[in-house]
């Protein structure tokens, strides 16, 4: 009996995110020295040409075939990296917006016609969403685009915390080092959990962070625009072991609780509560990473007052628990 070697076609274009594109050839490489028979992934790059392709980076990249080439046959995995182009705004602050070329998605929408499986890594899912590959389904991207993936596109379910979604046959990443995960989890499904766990093994991580592990840090990113919210988010910060109601808050900023609430999801997109719970977590994320501190004494210092609070917390946004989380992410030993 033949090898079976499934196809996986890259999509390039110009801008492309290098890793994006450089990642998952790895892990699919290394499928060969941890299988006793030559099945496996056949890898190709297709381009619209077979010019060489200029990345993010600034490296170059020759395509293996065109995309008329490869539009000749099926395609097992079609994979769809992403680009973005970088911007000031008004605030000083650097931002990113996914891009999408329209010519790329026209490619993508025919080639998915072919495909029995389609992945996106990182904002690739700007591209799947313009092709309306994301239409109906939960997906997720980059932390920084999700807003622009949902406002773009609101029939597609946006899930900015996930590091990677699966819909059926249509997979999608979050930021760039996640198509390391998400490669891991298509080796997973086509070949088993053990062989996936060798080739993790052999890239030196683990054999997948699980597809609901949040992205971390995502409600804690600066993205208010008022001196007003930038004051409640550091005085949330120098406070958490207190209650910290709405009514403290709404006293701190000398505002209703009402306008509280309505400030805190005009800027943050999220309640009070949601935005306080996610400071919690993140510093009892940082204690777990380099302490030897108990439960019980993270529980009271991030001000979550109980160790089942914290676990509770720590499974509704990160989908693990405190114990697990530092056995995974630990990174000091005092």
């Amino acid at each position: 009996m033949s090898p079976v070697e499934r196809l996986i076609v890259i999509v390039l274009f110009e801008g492309v995110d290098l890793l994006d594109v450089t990642g998952p050839p790895e892990v699919f490489a290394l499928l060969r020295h941890e299988t006793d028979d030559a099945s496996g992934y056949r890898v190709v790059l297709a381009a619209e040409t077979m010019d060489p392709v200029t990345t993010s980076a600034g490296v170059r990249i020759l395509p293996d075939v065109t995309f008329d080439d490869v539009g000749t046959g099926s395609i097992d995995t079609l994979l769809v990296p992403g680009a973005v182009e970088a911007g000031t705004e008004t605030d000083g602050r650097r931002r990113v917006h996914a891009l999408a070329d329209p010519a790329i998605v026209d490619r993508v929408r025919t080639l998915a016609a072919r495909t029995r499986r389609i992945t996106s890594v990182c904002v690739g899912a700007h591209i799947l969403a313009a092709a309306g590959l994301l239409d109906g389904k939960r997906a997720t991207t980059h932390w920084s685009t999700a807003r622009q993936l949902a406002a773009e596109h609101p029939l597609v379910q946006v899930d900015a915390d996930p590091i990677f979604i699966r819909e059926g046959d249509v997979w999608t990443g979050a930021g760039i080092s996640a198509c390391l995960d998400l490669s891991l989890a298509l080796v997973a499904e086509d070949f088993g959990e053990t062989v996936a766990l060798r080739v993790a093994r052999q890239l030196v991580m683990y054999l997948k962070r699980p597809s609901g592990q949040s992205q971390f840090s995502v409600p804690l990113e600066p993205v208010s625009t008022t001196r007003r919210v930038e004051d409640l988010r550091h005085h949330i910060t120098r406070h958490l072991a207190e209650p910290l109601t709405v009514d403290d808050l709404a006293a701190h900023a000398h505002v209703s609780s009402r306008q509280l609430t309505r400030i805190f999801k005009e800027e943050l997109g999220v309640t009070p509560a949601v935005y306080i719970e996610a400071a919690r977590v993140e510093r009892a994320r940082a204690a777990l990473e380099t302490t030897d501190d108990t439960l019980d004494r993270i529980a009271t210092t991030c001000g979550f007052g109980t160790t089942d609070t914290l676990i509770r917390a720590f499974r509704r946004r990160l989908d693990t628990t405190p114990t697990e989380y530092r056995s995974r992410f630990r990174t000091d030993r005092p």
